[in-house]
């Protein structure tokens, strides 16, 4: 049967119908065993939930959660946990809607708006994307910088090159490439388990910063570094890679076997989250462990790098974090790729080749960065770190919304949608995330106060 017979489901609903697969050079290409066991066909599901953790545990983040835990402590861990369980509820939605439509989110979307609209949604993406791409930029120059002296201006235009790796992995196969990101996760994973270890964090306080207190809302400070750290948590690219290469396995396009594809990728999607939740805990931690109540400057990452050794006691401290740093850029450069290449066709029908597609969307994120760089130095490279990542959480909505919407609708989803309990829950995250960014646009119009 061809991939586009199998995509015209029973569901309803749509303007019209997208004539093109997602990311049709790997789609339907993984193998699934048809009679197994559950790890069996548990391993040949694991994977696309590790290229959606990557965008969870990418360099914006670790500049939010360090300055999160260096000002307030370890008050700000309630918002990580939030966060992920917000982006474990529509991340479930995005791998859901993928796997029963046989469309990913920006195809789904243009099918149900048209055109014009789908073009508006599609820049807006691409914002998200540069934005995206901008942390990853920066984040691996901070840490060819810390690593080898490398000045950040030389370590901006060394990234720009990553293009030629990913088109190695490229020609590989999709199973090497989530193999490799396993492996990078790993090591992240790995490097801050140990520095959590050595700071030796007050047990009592840290379970207590997992419990929200009003004052995030109430204090501003706290509610840009809050937004900050929602924007680098649930990220809008992920929903549209997510949706998309959930339909790399083999899976049969029947309801029986989408049911079943479902329920192993939502199960992936959870555990790469919950290790992705881990590590972004650990970050904001050790900001918080390190350096909160020393007076120490070290709402930057090169300040953390300078000062973890000296304050930890610890040598190679540094050293590990810097190593890290530079596994979460690089990881990072995939992801946002398969992304761009997902939303342009997605939206616009636009096919370019992957290699221009990337050198593209690394241009948008170098010239400004290489800009703020030469004017600002390294301070001027932290502040544009964070505020790529309140760029994300203010395009959030315009992601999220469609998806819940989608995904409720009977129409569409036949007996996939969303149960009212999970309509609630997320309606309920979607409100939460509206309220936020509405206040923080508000608060800077009516202040003219740029926070952080």
């Amino acid at each position: 049967m061809s991939l586009g017979v199998q995509r015209a489901n029973d569901n309803q609903g749509w303007l019209r119908r997208s004539s093109n697969v997602s990311l049709e050079e790997v789609n339907n290409s993984v193998k699934v065993p048809s009679k197994s066991g559950f790890w069996r066909k548990f391993l040949a599901f694991a994977g696309p939930g590790s290229l959606v953790a990557v965008g969870y545990v990418d360099p914006g983040n670790w500049a939010t959660s360090i300055a999160g835990g260096a000002r307030f402590g370890y008050t700000l861990l309630s918002v990580i946990l939030i966060s992920n369980l917000i982006a474990m509820l529509l991340q479930a939605l995005a791998a859901k809607l993928g796997v029963v439509t046989g469309r990913d989110l920006a195809q789904a979307t243009r099918d149900a708006v048209g055109r014009k609209t789908s073009a508006f949604l599609w820049v807006l993406t691409e914002l998200a994307i540069v934005a995206t791409d901008l942390a990853e930029v920066i984040g691996s120059a901070i840490a060819l910088n810390l690593l080898f002296g490398i000045p950040l201006l030389w370590g901006i235009a060394i990234t720009t090159f990553d293009v030629l790796l990913l088109l190695l992995l490229q020609k590989k196969g999709f199973r090497i490439i989530e193999s490799i990101i396993i492996v990078l996760l790993l090591t992240i994973f790995g490097v801050f388990a140990f520095e959590l270890i050595i700071s030796k964090p007050e047990v009592s306080a840290l379970l207590g910063g997992y419990v929200p207190k009003f004052e995030i809302v109430t204090n501003p400070e706290m509610l840009f570094i809050s937004l900050g750290i929602l924007g680098a948590t649930v990220m809008p690219h992920n929903l549209y890679l997510h949706s998309s290469i959930v339909q790399t396995r083999q899976y049969e396009r029947n309801p029986k076997g989408r049911k079943e594809a479902v329920k192993y990728s939502i199960i992936d999607s959870n555990i790469s989250l919950f290790f992705a939740f881990l590590i972004n805990s650990a970050i904001l931690i050790l900001g918080a462990a390190a350096f909160h109540g020393t007076g120490l400057d070290v709402s930057e990452i090169e300040g953390a790098y300078e000062m973890l050794s000296p304050t930890l006691g610890v040598g190679i401290a540094s050293t590990l974090f810097a190593v890290a740093l530079l596994a979460s850029g690089q990881n990072s450069t995939i992801t946002g790729t398969l992304t761009g290449q997902i939303v342009m066709e997605g939206f616009v029908h636009l096919r370019v080749s992957p290699w221009l597609r990337r050198l593209l969307t690394r241009l948008l994120a170098v010239i400004p960065a290489l800009v703020v760089t030469w004017l600002a130095g390294s301070k001027g490279t932290g502040s544009l770190l964070l505020w790529s990542q309140v760029v994300l959480s203010l395009q959030l909505p315009f992601a999220v919304i469609p998806l819940v919407l989608f995904t409720s609708d009977k129409r569409k989803m036949g007996e996939f949608a969303n149960r009212l309990w999970v309509k609630t829950l997320a309606w309920l995250s979607t409100g939460v995330i509206l309220a936020l960014n509405v206040f923080l646009v508000a608060y800077i119009i009516v202040t003219g106060h740029e926070l952080g």
